[in-house]
């Protein structure tokens, strides 16, 4: 068994989350360093999980000879510097969502990543529920069949007080709003499920909250293989939901409406016979579980590494995701349909902020 990847986290934040998730493996990963600007809140969290070691700049984390891995969860316009500034210290970078800023960045890391020989992973860790994974696995098995359409509801609550901290809300600094910082995980997951966009048609207003961005949101979306799907984003929803439902020729599948663990069981997934339910029952007698959420995605990463296979999630991936945020974007300051794939002669290629 390969030695366990030596890993730093750094941000107190959603790095939380992550710390927990590696204290889970502990045969694949050895958390022995913290890293925040604020350094008695990166103290508190090393106590509180056993980590030995606490860091209070970036510069001198990277410099560090006895690491393999930093995970990065700091805010978004930060990420682009910080992921090349891990690859050329020769370490593997992970990072949070969203993972830059647009996709010439995505493009320009996909060539630092191949000249470093380090990799790169984005953080998407809703796909990784049991829920959506049986899904997934009766697609691979060829269940499924033709996918005619799909909605997605990310109904959210965000007030006054989430914007307090001072780079949220602001296009500069966390370079959306609510599709770009909360409904992402969710589209990622339609593109997870059905595959690339074709065509987008956009919505957006900032109908909740005093910022910059957007809050609310309604998207109509094409996909390659001809299916339809639609979007629809609130952060001003009393009752939090996230819900994905998928049509297929031979079933249907409906998620939980948790808004923050959808993606785990239970999901409803129908038959459209009782031949094909018996089929899907029987598949599914086979479906063999593994960790989900964070720990999950961080689990296929080392198994990854360790054998060589592809990444859980990729930089490919990351690209598909901020091509439809640059398209959405795009779609909801001009009034107009846009067209996927998004290249370099794009003007939003460069960056989706507002003009």
């Amino acid at each position: 068994m390969a030695a366990p990847l030596r890993v730093a986290v750094v941000g107190c934040g959603i790095g939380a989350s992550h710390v927990r998730a590696y204290k889970t493996l502990p045969a694949q990963f050895d958390l022995t360093t913290i890293c925040d600007l604020d350094e008695p809140k990166a103290r508190a969290l090393a106590a509180e999980h056993g980590v030995p070691r606490v860091v209070n700049d970036f510069g001198a984390l990277c410099r560090l000879d006895d690491l393999d891995v930093i995970d990065i969860c700091t805010p978004p316009h930060l990420h682009f510097a910080q992921i090349n500034e891990v690859l050329a210290a020769g370490k593997h970078a992970i990072c949070e969502k969203p993972l830059v800023g647009s996709l010439r960045h995505v493009d320009e890391l996909a060539r630092a990543e191949a000249a470093s020989g380090r990799r790169i992973m984005p953080i998407f860790q809703y796909r990784f529920g049991h829920g959506l994974q049986r899904l997934k696995f009766l697609q691979a098995a060829g269940l499924t069949g033709t996918p005619y359409q799909a909605t997605v509801e990310t109904a959210w609550r965000r007030r006054a007080a989430y914007y307090d901290v001072p780079w949220r809300g602001k296009w500069a600094t966390e370079l959306g709003g609510a599709l770009l910082g909360h409904a992402i995980h969710g589209h990622d997951i339609l593109s997870y499920v059905l595959g690339p966009v074709r065509s987008v048609f956009a919505r957006t207003a900032t109908r909740v909250n005093r910022i910059e961005v957007e809050d609310c949101a309604t998207v109509s979306l094409e996909l390659a293989s001809g299916a339809l799907a639609s979007l629809g984003v609130t952060l001003g929803s009393a009752a939090e939901i996230s819900r994905h439902r998928f049509t297929f020729q031979n079933l249907s599948a409906e998620s939980n409406t948790r808004p923050y663990t959808n993606s785990g069981d239970p999901w409803e997934i129908t038959g459209d016979s009782p031949e094909l339910a018996t089929r899907i029952e029987e598949a599914l007698a086979n479906f063999t579980p593994l960790p989900e959420s964070f720990a999950g995605q961080f689990h296929r990463f080392a198994t990854a590494l360790a054998e060589g296979g592809e990444l859980p999630v990729t930089l490919a991936d990351a690209r598909a995701s901020l091509e439809l945020i640059t398209a959405m974007y795009h779609s909801a300051e001009t009034g107009q349909p846009v067209t996927l794939p998004i290249g370099p002669e794009h003007p939003k290629y460069g960056s989706w902020l507002p003009g």
